[in-house]
Order: structure tokens, then C-alpha cells, then sequence
């Protein structure tokens, strides 16, 4: 016998073995197999339709997310112009009472500059006065020492009121 024809009995229980096998797997094996190749192609599909429904969330929520930053940045850009025209109402009041005050305090020192003018006047008009009383006093004494000097300088006075009238 050749060692690669096998015998004619051992061909025929080498059949039988491979049917029994081929039945078993046929009837218990394929089943399961494709049952897991169902099932792993579901699982596959599920996946491929649940990333798709993320895959649209995630774009709607970037959509969303594209709105809602729009949307900050316009309330961002609107408190910042609220911001500067505040500051700006806040400056320009700030410079309106500064300008009050400032004239409100100027007036009052021109009027205090004023009042001390007139007081320093009258002092001065005061003290000229004293001063030229005491220097017409000295005057008229040295001048009318005599009687007859003084009877003169009333005579020449009446006179000049006299004439007046």
C-alpha cells in the first residue's frame, strides 16, 4: 500500500468522522456562528447609527455654541458701548461740576478780593484823612501864631462862602 492512498476501510470511517463533524458544526456551529457574525454586524450598525445621531449632536451643539458666542459677544460688545458712554456722562458731568466749582470758587474770591480792596481803601482813606488834619493842624498853628492872623484867615473863609452862595 502507497502511504498517500489510504485504505479503503479507513476511507470510509475518515468520511464518516468528517460527516459526523460536518453535522455537528452544520447544526450547532454554523448557527452560533452566524449568530455572533448577526449580532456583531447589529452591534456595528448600532454604533455606526449611534455615532451619526452624535455626530449630529455634536454639529448642532457647535451650532449652538456658534450662536450662544455670537450672541456674547454682541451683549460683550453692547456693555462695553453702554460702558463708554457712561464713562463719558460720568467725565463730561465731572468736568461740568469741576467747571462749576471752579468758577463758584473764583467768584467767591474775587468777592472776598474785593471786599478786602474796599476795606484796605477806607483804611487808607481813614489814615490819609488823619494824616492831612494833622498836617493842616501843624500848618495852621505855625501860620496863625497871632491874633491878628487868625481874624484874617475868618475873613478870607467867609468870604469864599459868601461867594459861593
Amino acid at each position: 500500500m502507497s502511504l498517500l492512498i489510504p485504505e479503503s476501510g479507513l476511507f470510509i470511517w475518515m468520511l464518516l468522522a468528517f460527516g459526523t463533524v460536518l453535522f455537528v458544526l452544520w447544526k450547532f456551529g454554523w448557527p452560533a456562528f452566524t449568530k455572533m457574525l448577526d449580532e456583531r454586524a447589529q452591534y456595528i450598525d448600532d454604533s455606526i447609527a449611534k455615532a451619526k445621531l452624535a455626530n449630529d449632536e455634536l454639529a448642532n451643539i457647535q451650532t449652538k455654541t456658534a450662536a450662544m458666542l455670537k450672541e456674547a459677544q454682541e451683549q460683550q460688545s453692547k456693555i462695553l458701548a453702554e460702558a463708554v458712554e457712561t464713562r463719558n456722562q460720568i467725565v463730561e458731568k465731572a468736568k461740568t461740576e469741576a467747571t462749576l466749582a471752579g468758577q463758584k470758587i473764583l467768584a467767591e474770591a474775587k468777592q472776598q478780593i474785593e471786599v478786602e480792596k474796599e476795606d484796605a481803601i477806607r483804611d487808607i482813606r481813614r489814615q490819609v484823612g488823619l494824616l492831612s488834619v494833622e498836617i493842616s493842624e501843624k500848618v495852621l498853628r505855625q501860620s496863625l501864631k497871632t491874633d491878628k492872623d487868625q481874624m484874617a484867615m475868618i475873613d478870607r473863609m467867609l468870604d469864599e462862602i459868601q461867594t459861593k452862595l
